[in-house]
């Protein structure tokens, strides 16, 4: 029988990992996604990104940071599904 990894297994720490965070094309939306991170790990002032929708009414919030640990990731995803206006994460 085929034995399924666990998700830390899948990671080989320390690692760069990026992480998505969509919702409204605001001012707010990119400064909250950037302190939900800032909660667990520093935030590197080049390592957010955005990419705007085709007709501008989303935006793609992109966040390179370096992780110690799966913890970090389990911490940051959950920090960030309390952002305001959050449609969907990568």
């Amino acid at each position: 029988m085929d034995r399924h990894p666990h998700p830390e297994e899948l990671f080989d720490f320390p690692c760069d990992f990026m992480f998505k965070a969509f919702g409204p094309n605001d001012e707010l939306f990119p400064v909250a996604v950037r302190a939900a991170v800032e909660e667990v790990i520093s935030v590197p002032l080049d390592a957010l990104r955005l990419r705007q929708s085709g007709k501008g009414t989303y935006v793609c919030v992109s966040i390179l940071v370096r992780l110690q640990a799966y913890s970090q990731v389990q911490a940051i995803y959950a920090s960030l599904r309390r952002v305001d206006g959050l449609k969907y994460l990568l």
